[in-house]
């Protein structure tokens, strides 16, 4: 009666572990996903900081060619 037992105790031991590890990745990924939307969101905005730079300068190009 004692090997069925310990079995039991081991597979539920090893159950739990795998629980913590799955919710320490979930964890990890909500993180992941929180700061590639933050990058994204300043790549973003660089982006368009370049436009109006680019289109003042093409602004100011045709300007001095006149």
């Amino acid at each position: 009666m004692f090997w069925p037992m310990l079995a039991i105790a081991l597979g539920f031991c090893g159950i739990a572990v795998l629980g913590a590890l799955a919710v320490r990745v979930f964890v990890e990924a909500q993180r992941l996903g929180r700061q590639v939307a933050s990058t994204t969101e300043t790549i973003n905005r660089a982006a368009e900081d370049l436009e109006r730079a680019a289109t003042r300068l093409a602004a100011t190009g045709e300007t001095a060619r006149r």
